[in-house]
């Protein structure tokens, strides 16, 4: 095995999640540090059965591609089920959560050399969650911090606390100092990533609460010009939190994790809001921010779901003002309450969720029309690509330079999936 990789680097396929995607960065930087440019790491995801049946494909197409080079499998998919992915023939090594962030692991005399096949640990023994400098992912338009890990929630549906551990916090003075450096190298916006980013500061020292957190950045990084937050669990908004979001250096957008809109879906999901605290959420997040914009994850047949439960989630989209939508079919996850509750009939399952996809996608053209025929600055990612600060993406006319700052935008239409501009000099 050569001391330095390739140029290339090694093959990095990620399913799943934003915060996914930024591990897979960090894996594949240590990677080629280590000389494993031939490998393939694949990224698992764990939140639905298809995911992992998705996961498994992914595996198999990769070794199809790429004959003789060692498959490395991590992820949710693989800290849930590691003797599953270990039994695939193409399959080189399975690599826990927790040891896939830490650089030694991927020392290839440790990870290729001996019979062990298997590298997962007791996620749920860490403590910690290390903060990792990752930067040009998204050109110099955006840099990624993640500043949580983990979930201390046991949601019916849900495995990824399994995958993920115990709720862990990056400590503020390391965040502060990692947005810091980012903005010094030139990014424009950078984005706060976590598994239940709400939950951050809880196992912290005096027990702070994202929202602390945000206004210290926003305080001691003055040069940072754009602070977005990713997902969001709503229960969790502080005061603090939720006052922030009317600073104009934080980006107005976010993504609410509702997964329903009937009561009792939603005690049977074991989730701790009601129907009528998302709505006075989102009324109340438009009072203090009015060009906020709104997208929720929906999960379309839940056990016992009826027909009048589901037509409360589709109201939902509606009664929320909701713009951009993450709509899926539930599918059962062995090891979890939900399996063993009466299930929806598959079909049946699909055809809600076709419903509330459509619903989605006409909520997101009703958001796209409100924005023609204005003239917008729009953050420059990379070629024809850019975005607005409420996260809606503009395809512009004709090229306008190298990605990472704002352009002035005239907005002359959509086409159901973006937004259509064209750059004013």
């Amino acid at each position: 095995m050569p001391d330095t990789a390739p140029p290339s680097g090694p093959t990095v396929i990620t399913l799943g999640c934003r915060l996914n995607t930024y591990e897979s960065e960090v894996m594949r930087r240590h990677a080629q540090a280590a000389g494993l440019g031939d490998a393939v790491i694949i990224n698992t995801c764990a939140v639905t059965s298809e995911a992992v049946r998705g996961a498994r494909q992914a595996i198999r197409r990769a070794a199809k591609d790429n004959p003789g080079a060692p498959i490395l499998v991590t992820g949710c998919a693989a800290q849930t089920d590691p003797d599953m992915f270990a039994a695939m023939p193409e399959v080189t090594r399975v690599i826990g959560n927790h040891e896939k962030m830490q650089a030694e692991t991927w020392a290839p005399v440790s990870l290729l050399g001996g019979e062990e096949k298997v590298r997962v640990n007791d996620i749920m023994s860490v403590r910690e969650t290390a903060v990792h400098l990752i930067d040009g992912m998204d050109g110099r338009a955006r840099a990624y911090v993640q500043v949580q890990n983990g979930c201390d929630h046991r949601c019916t549906f849900c495995i990824i606390p399994y995958g993920r551990g115990n709720s862990r916090s990056v400590p503020a003075g390391e965040v502060v100092a990692q947005v810091r450096s980012l903005v010094e190298t030139g990014h424009y916006e950078v984005v706060l990533t976590g598994v239940d980013l709400t939950s951050w500061g809880a196992d912290l020292p005096g027990t702070p609460q994202l929202g602390n957190l945000v206004l210290r950045i926003l305080k001691l990084v003055p040069e940072l010009r754009q602070l977005r937050i990713s997902s969001i669990d709503a229960i969790e908004m502080d005061e603090a939190l939720i006052e922030a979001m009317g600073e104009r250096r934080v980006a107005p957008y976010l993504h609410l994790s509702l997964q329903h809109g009937d009561d009792l879906i939603l005690k049977r999901m074991k989730r701790r809001h009601s129907r009528a605290q998302a709505l006075a959420l989102a009324a109340r997040l438009r009072r203090v921010r009015p060009d906020i914009a709104l997208g929720a994850d929906i999960i379309a047949g839940f056990p016992t779901e009826t027909e009048a439960h589901f037509e409360n989630s589709l109201r939902l989209v509606e009664d929320c003002g909701l713009s951009f939508l993450h709509a899926f079919p539930y599918s059962p996850r062995p090891g979890t309450p939900a399996a063993k509750m009466p299930q929806v009939a598959k079909p049946l399952v699909k055809e809600r969720a076709a419903r509330l996809r459509l619903a989605g996608e006409v909520a997101l053209a009703k958001h796209f029309t409100r924005h023609v025929g204005e003239v917008r600055g729009a953050l420059l990612e990379r070629g024809l690509a850019a975005r607005l600060p409420d996260f809606t993406p503009v395809r512009l006319s004709a090229p306008a330079g190298d990605g990472g700052h704002i352009l002035p935008v005239r907005i002359t239409g959509h086409d159901g999936k973006q937004l259509l501009g064209t750059h004013i000099p």
